[in-house]
Parts: structure tokens; sequence; C-alpha cells
């Protein structure tokens, strides 16, 4: 984590004092946004808040180009800078080494022997994140959709907003510029629904996600031979729900310290695992990321526009595109190509059979999960190699794993089930009047639960947080 639980709490403190403070003065306000947003990434590593600078005052100068430019071919040159710029800075430090290496492999698979020259960059965290939401804003100008920002403290203020810039959502400019540059209310309903978020999300990722991981990394750094079917099955579930108590859970912790701030955030997840099919659950996982690839790269790709040869060759160009946006490494890639493939090839069974009837719902749900777990494998392997053996071990499903490792991971399924019915219970108790003396009771709870935090055991990093 970029802070301790104890470190962020005060910073968090300070900001939302100073915050309610001067929330009147909108360049006093939009200042100490900026100011909190690049301390909170510079604790991280001072180094490279130089690179989220230069990507606002890059997308912030293209965007008014863009508006004031009278020539299309003006118009475009400052969009291929705002692009060229923002994946510029994320090939180089996110896919260079990656792609040098695999070349060089291939190359001394033909006979020749390279020695590539590699930069050993650490990879500056939420650069995915933000740098998508730059070229949104920049691409969203250009098409006319939003009008280029005026002030560069409101810009900078958007692009590093902390409690999402490290991990999303990934904001749209129409939906969070507007509320940036709008004076905020302060509403005691937005404060406590803001805290449970908070806490719902603490609990989604120090007792769900960092309970599992270390089983997980157990059953994922045996060798494959030390696998029975079984383990591998256990092991794709407990990874299934690690990933989403862990990536919810900071989505719903965002969500909740910018609601206390009065700015309400894209909410991210919509319990995916209840999803029917592959596109259901793209419309229920990382929405953000969902409608980003959709918006600019599916449509710009063509879309639900020609044969279906050419709509199945946009999704798998998609797809393929968004699994390598997730890491430098062909595990990312392949998870990504079979997700195309198989919103390709669903959308044509559809389009042949017109789809299952409502009541075979169920079985379409366990199916759903089912492919998705296969998947989760190839994503959380160390390699390829592993994520094969792993997927063959599944042609043997005569052996079941010990009970005492079903029992452990059926546990906090059921915690995150639970944790999944109070997020949506309890905005509905806030709400009615006769539950106002459980207002209070949920706010001690959250605080009680935040400051016994290292009680649920040792804190992990955020899994999304190396995206």
């Amino acid at each position: 984590m970029l802070f301790h639980t104890a470190t962020f709490a005060v910073f968090f403190a300070a900001v939302w004092c100073a915050h309610w403070a001067v929330h009147r003065v909108a360049w006093a306000r939009n200042a100490l946004i900026v100011a909190a947003s690049w301390t909170f990434y510079a604790a991280w590593d001072p180094r490279f808040l130089s690179l989220l600078v230069l990507s606002t005052v890059v997308d912030y100068v293209a965007g008014r180009c863009i508006e004031v430019a009278k020539r299309p071919r003006t118009r475009r040159a400052w969009l291929a800078v705002s692009v060229v710029t923002n994946l510029g800075l994320l090939g180089t430090f996110k896919y260079y080494d990656f792609f040098a290496t695999s070349a060089a492999r291939l190359l001394e698979s033909l006979g020749l022997s390279v020695q590539p020259a590699l930069l050993h960059v650490v990879l500056p965290v939420g650069i995915s994140f933000y740098t998508f939401q730059t070229l949104a804003y920049s691409i969203d100008v250009y098409r006319g959709r939003i009008a280029a920002e005026r002030s560069i403290v409101r810009f900078a203020a958007f692009v590093a907003f902390f409690p999402q810039l490290v991990a999303g959502p990934i904001e749209r400019a129409e939906r969070l510029l507007p509320q940036i540059a709008a004076r905020p209310i302060f509403r005691w309903s937005d404060q406590l629904e803001g805290a449970v978020l908070f806490v719902v999300g603490l609990c989604k990722k120090v007792v769900v996600a960092d309970r599992l991981g270390p089983f997980v990394d157990v059953m994922f750094d045996r060798g494959p031979s030390e696998l029975a079917a079984g383990d591998v099955v256990l092991a794709a579930v407990a990874f299934a729900f690690q990933i989403w108590g862990d990536f919810s859970g900071y989505t719903d912790m965002a969500r909740g310290t910018a609601r206390t701030l009065g700015i309400r955030l894209t909410e991210n997840f919509h319990g995916p695992y209840f999803s029917t099919s592959p596109r259901e659950f793209w419309r229920r996982w990382h929405v953000s990321l969902s409608a980003w690839l959709r918006d600019y790269l599916y449509i710009p790709l063509g879309g639900n526009r020609g044969t279906r040869w050419q709509v199945g060759r946009a999704l798998f160009s998609t797809m393929l595109l968004g699994g390598l946006w997730h890491g430098a490494a062909w595990t990312f890639v392949v998870w990504g190509a079979g997700h195309g493939l198989w919103l390709a090839a669903h959308r044509w069974w559809v389009a042949r059979t017109g789809g299952l009837s409502a009541r075979y719902a169920p079985l379409a749900m366990a199916g759903t999960f089912a492919a998705t777990c296969l998947g989760w494998i190839v994503f959380r392997a160390p390699n390829l190699h592993h994520a094969a053996s792993m997927l063959a071990e599944l042609g043997d499903l005569g052996t079941l794993p010990p009970w005492a490792n079903v029992r452990y991971v059926l546990h906090f399924i059921w915690f995150a089930v639970m944790l999944q019915a109070l997020r949506r219970f309890v905005p509905r108790v806030l709400e009615d009047r006769e539950y106002r003396p459980l207002r209070l009771v949920l706010a001690t709870y959250a605080l009680l639960l935040v400051l016994t935090e290292g009680a649920f055991g040792e804190p992990r990093a955020f899994i999304y947080f190396q995206f």
C-alpha cells in the first residue's frame, strides 16, 4: 500500500478537515485536492510524480489546442501529441522490457543471438489508470463530446484525485470534472454512507482477499505435478474471490473516501460472479475499464457494424489489448485473447440459437463462473507452461482436495457473500428515519474496524497496483 493504515488515517483526516474548511473557495479547494493527491502519489516514489505531472500538462495543453484549432489537420496533430505522449510513457515503463525480451527470444529460436538493452525500471503505480483517464479526456474533446477544461488546477485535480488515482475506477471527464468544479454540499448521509462503503471495502480487502492470498500463493507456487484436479479447482475458485475482494474492496474504499469529500465515483462492480454470459460478466466486472475498451477501442474497430466475422474480430482485438493492459506478460495476453474468443463465440451462438431461456439462468450462471475461473488460472499462473499444466490436470476430476482446504475457502466465500449483501442493505437502512440510532452504531463499527485492521493479519499490497 502507498500508506500504512494509520498513516493514511492521519493524512485523510487532515485533508478532510482542510477540505470542508475551504470548500466554499473553489481555487483553494481544488489546489488542496491537487496538493493532497500529489503528496499521496509521491509517498510511494517521488521520482515518478514527474510522469503524472507531465501527463497532466500535455493533456491540458492538447485539450485547449484541439478546441481552438480551426483546421482538422491541426486538431488531429494535437490529439496525436496526447496519444503518443501517454502511450509512449506507458509503453516505455510497462512494456519495453517485455517486448524487447520476447523479440530476443524469438530471434534466438531462429539461431540469432541478441542481447537487448533493457531498462529494468519499476512500473509506476497507477500509470495504466491515469493514462487511460487522460487519454479519454483528449479523445472526448476531439470528438466534441466535452469542452476543454480551462483551469489547469481543476484539470490536475481531475487527473490526480487521490482516492481513485492508483487503481481506479477510470473516471470520465464529463462525470468527474463537473463535480470538482461545483461547490460540494456537506451532508451527514454522505459521510455515513462513505464510512460504510470504506469499511465494507476494507473488510473485502483484509478479511477476504488477504486471508485467501496466502492459500492461493501456496497452491499456485506448487509444481504442476504436485496438484491434483481438485486442488486446481479450489485454487481457481479461491483466486476468483481473492481478486474480487481485493479489487472491488479498493473500489469501495475509494468511493467511500470520495463520498465523504462530496464526490461520487463510478461503481466498478455489480456482482460479476452472478453473470449468465461473458457479455454480462464484462458489464459487471471492472465496469469503468469495460466501458473504456468499448468506447475507445471496440467501437472505433467497427463495433457491432459489419459481418459476424468483422464483429468477432473487433471483440477479439479489443479483449486482446485489454489483456495486455493488465500486464506485460504472455499470461495476460492469452487471458485477454481467451475472453475475446469466448465473447465472439457466445455472440455467434446467441445469433444462431437465440441463447438460453430464463429458466436455464442458474445453469448459465454456473457455466459462466466456471469459464471465468479457467481464465483466472491463466491470469494468476506465473507463466504459460505452468498454466497449461494446471489446466491439463483438470482432465482427472476424480481427486478431491482435503476437506480442511475446502472449508477454509468456503468460509471466506460465505463472508464475501455476506459483505455484498451488507453493501446493498445498509444504504437503504441509512435512508430510513426509523433506523437513525443505527447510524451511530455503524459509524462506531467502522472506526473500530479501521483501528483493528492489524488483528486480521499482515496486510498485502493491492493486486491491481501492479497494473
